[in-house]
């Protein structure tokens, strides 16, 4: 072959290459451009609903609206992904089929969080989650430091035994927190919450499981903007702080008129089961 007509070949492919390479770049670059865009706009979200979540309203009751800015249902949809509806969680209590479910993020050494679970929490789950409307799943979201991480890690220990709930009631009890979260407290705690190998949660605290759990709710939590305790979703929308009951209420009301106005693909009655049943068990407590 000529060499000239080798020279214009090589020529001819390496820009045709260089051409193909620089679109499918840009292709690649754009898709990008649109999967961070919507994670971004998760984040500020949240993040605006949840700087401060640690202090609770001091309006009077209003309606959801007012604690949870709505910013757009293709937000919120994408907030509704992080329900995990894992029936085997032993973090979460009510069914995992539940038309709404709310999702907490919170410390153990959060006077807030525990305001929530004293005074609020109890009557949800009463209310909603003892007739299948509502599945609260729990992300531990430690961020006072060592102690609340050690705490984080001995409720997924107690967890891992069925005694969450139990662990989270004694925790956030009045007073509890003032005592801090020690090692030996934290076995009074267990043994509070009626864990029944105290050995293996001694083990379980300090395990890689634990801290990978802990590390995957934290890092959740950072990842959509929150950066204080308690902090909520309630099906994708957020709420901020230890709002009045009513705040809740009206939430899980909405969101629960919002699934049921959604047809079911493939759900048939035999399909519905019992109300405040669920698939492999509620998760709560005793």
């Amino acid at each position: 072959m000529p060499k000239n007509s080798t020279k214009n070949s090589t020529k001819n492919s390496t820009k045709n290459s260089t051409k193909n390479s620089t679109k499918s770049s840009a292709k690649k670059n754009r898709t990008n451009l649109l999967i961070g865009a919507g994670v971004v706009a998760a984040a500020t979200l949240l993040g605006l609903v949840s700087y401060t979540a640690t202090k609770p309203s001091d309006k009077p009751a209003g309606s959801a609206a007012d604690a949870s800015r709505d910013s757009g249902d293709g937000v919120h949809s994408e907030l509704q992904k992080l329900a995990r509806r894992d029936a085997a969680d032993k973090l979460a209590q009510g069914r995992a089929d539940a038309p709404v479910v709310l999702i907490e993020y919170a410390d153990f050494k959060c006077g807030y969080c525990g305001k929530f679970a004293r005074d609020t929490e109890p009557d949800l789950v009463e209310k909603y989650v003892a007739d299948g409307t509502l599945r609260i799943e729990w992300r531990n979201f430690p961020i006072f430091g060592e102690e609340s991480e050690r705490v984080a890690r001995a409720s997924w220990a107690a967890g891992q035994q069925g005694r969450f709930w139990q662990f989270h009631a004694a925790a956030y009890a009045e007073g509890a927190k003032e005592k801090g979260f020690g090692k030996d407290r934290l076995k009074a705690l267990a043994e509070e919450a009626g864990v029944p190998d105290a050995e293996r949660f001694t083990r379980d605290v300090d395990s890689a499981g634990a801290k990978a759990s802990v590390k995957k709710d934290q890092e959740e939590a950072y990842g959509l903007g929150a950066t204080s305790t308690p902090s909520f979703l309630v099906n994708g929308r957020p709420i901020s702080g230890a709002q009045p009951d009513e705040v809740f209420h009206e939430a899980i009301e909405k969101a629960k008129a919002e699934a049921e106005a959604k047809p079911k693909a493939g759900a048939g009655a035999e399909d519905a089961g019992e109300p405040g049943t669920a698939k492999g068990g509620t998760g709560a407590p005793e």
